[in-house]
């Protein structure tokens, strides 16, 4: 992964986190919000409950026909049609002697006893008002029944699901109700298994409202902040990844630059963008290591060239003075040998002091390139030709094929690689050295490759055969003459062809070389201009 996709996707995921703190900040924050105002709505309600309570008779034990009768729960329905309310009438018990055995040092057997006989009196004179159904009423748990006495106010609020009167089997909606105990006065009550006729009592009574507007209206915002966070994530996803790309147009110029840069053309610098950011003080860094590396390799050229130079002709002289006791004098046996080996020898020596000068010469950007059309199976058949006796010297067969593709080359250059490689190739004990030429990239380019049947290279060497200097003992043996050179001319030179060279090769099935050029600039031909 790039890294503009990472900051994309880091900046996103952050984005992300923000946005969605947020959502869930508001929601929390309009679902209390919507709770308050139900809350402050519920005892809003409850006082006007209070209000209307001898009014309406509500705590009466009158029966539901009889309230039906006088028009009662009608009216109480009118009064508060979004309300679900409940009474329950105490009797005997007032709250502080609910406060005294219910508290937490009483007895646990009174404690049950008496919340036992607060049971039976709700039971007996709870009155649903309006909201809620008879069958399914508003009943508090134990802890709640105590919570309630406890309370400073002598109010909780609790939630409950109930069913609503007239509604379907299994219609179950939640509830925010409002507990509330006071004392009240109340009007005589006729008929009940207990004295409920004191001139007033404590009440308890349940002010509830549904709590599905707010569930919908935080659903609605749910989907909204849903809908909204998606868009957001998508343009921000978009707009980190063009920020992005333009916080990195920099460093990608300079990454671009320093691709650029090689051995040949160490005298370029990366751009360094006016930025006064890290981007900047990275291209001043590697201006400056560029600097150093140019100076390294200049004097690691002229060192080479330099000392190419002043040896050659101690080498001259001794292979002059080699030849010349060899034909002038009348050494005996052991001294001609001798001679023999100091003339092959400083023969070898002027040949790795020549190639030691095309490779400094190369790395410079010095190397002479004469650019000219060239036919490449004409030019592979004159190679093939010119090789043919060493081929037959040493019971080799060379053959070229495909198919002729004008290019663009410097052919002494080029003949110079191909000889390398057909000399490496004959070298290794190849029977049989293929010269073959194939037209690449649709046309624009060509490659010349060079196949034998030697006993091929392990692949440990494969990555390490252009290296200077560098030889596999096994096919490539310095009693053939060879200094680990030829490869990595044959590199320079097609690397100032801007082409490639690789090797395939796998042990005991051969070797192929493969030079891939482009086309280059060449005149249209015919057939008839061929010859």
């Amino acid at each position: 992964m790039t890294l503009r996709w990472r900051l994309t996707l880091l900046y996103t995921a952050l984005l992300a986190f923000l946005l969605g703190l947020v959502a869930v900040a508001a929601l929390v924050l309009m679902n209390r919000n919507l709770i308050g105002t139900l809350d402050a709505t519920l005892g809003d309600e409850y006082r006007a409950v209070e209000k209307l309570i001898g009014q309406l008779a509500l705590t009466s034990m009158k029966t539901g026909a009889e309230r039906d009768a006088e028009g009662v729960i009608p009216r109480a329905r009118y009064l508060f049609p979004n309300d679900a309310i409940q009474i329950e009438n105490l009797g005997v018990y007032d709250r502080q002697t609910l406060i005294d055995g219910l508290a937490a040092n009483q007895p646990g057997a009174r404690r049950a006893a008496l919340i036992q006989g607060v049971r039976t009196i709700q039971k007996y004179s709870r009155t649903t008002v309006t909201g809620i159904s008879d069958q399914h009423p508003f009943i508090l748990t134990d802890d709640e029944l105590v919570n309630l006495v406890q309370s400073p106010g002598g109010r909780i609020i609790v939630n409950r699901t109930v069913k609503p009167p007239y509604s379907k089997a299994g219609t179950l909606v939640p509830y925010r109700v409002l507990v509330t105990i006071g004392e009240m006065q109340l009007e005589p009550v006729s008929a009940a298994p207990i004295d409920l006729n004191p001139p007033s009592s404590y009440v308890i009574s349940y002010v509830g409202r549904s709590l599905q507007p707010i569930q919908q209206t935080m659903t609605s915002l749910q989907r909204v902040f849903l809908l909204l966070f998606l868009s957001g994530l998508l343009l921000s996803g978009v707009g980190a990844y063009f920020l992005a790309g333009q916080a990195l147009r920099p460093l990608r110029q300079v990454r671009q630059a320093a691709e650029g840069i090689s051995g040949q053309n160490l005298g370029e610098r990366v751009p360094e963008p006016q930025t006064g950011d890290e981007v900047q003080a990275l291209a001043a860094s590697l201006n400056a290591m560029l600097g150093r590396l140019e100076a390294s390799f200049e004097a690691q050229r002229r060192f080479t060239s330099d000392a190419s130079h002043e040896l050659r002709t101690p080498v001259t002289a001794i292979q002059g003075h080699a030849s010349y006791l060899l034909r002038r004098t009348n050494p005996s046996g052991q001294q001609a040998e001798s001679l023999r080996i100091i003339q092959s020898e400083s023969e070898r020596l002027t040949n790795l002091i020549a190639s030691l000068l095309q490779l400094a010469r190369s790395d410079s950007g010095a190397l002479q390139m004469t650019l000219q059309p060239i036919f490449s199976l004409m030019f592979l058949t004159d190679v093939a030709r010119e090789l043919e006796p060493l081929a037959t010297a040493q019971d080799s067969t060379l053959t070229t094929s495909g198919q002729d593709v004008p290019f663009e080359g410097d052919p002494d250059r080029l003949r110079q690689v191909i000889i390398n490689l057909v000399g490496n190739a004959l070298k290794a004990g190849a029977k049989t050295v293929t010269l073959a030429s194939t037209p690449q990239e649709g046309g624009q380019e060509v490659r010349l490759s060079v196949c034998d049947d030697g006993p091929g290279i392990p692949p440990e060497h494969l990555e390490r055969l252009f290296d200077r200097f560098y030889r596999v003992e096994d096919s490539r043996s310095r009693d053939q003459g060879g200094a680990g050179l030829g490869l990595s001319i044959a590199k320079g030179i097609v690397d100032a062809h801007h082409g490639r060279i690789w090797l395939e090769s796998e042990p005991g099935t051969g070797t192929t070389v493969h030079v891939q050029l482009p086309i280059g600039n060449i005149p249209e031909f015919d057939d008839e201009d061929v010859p």
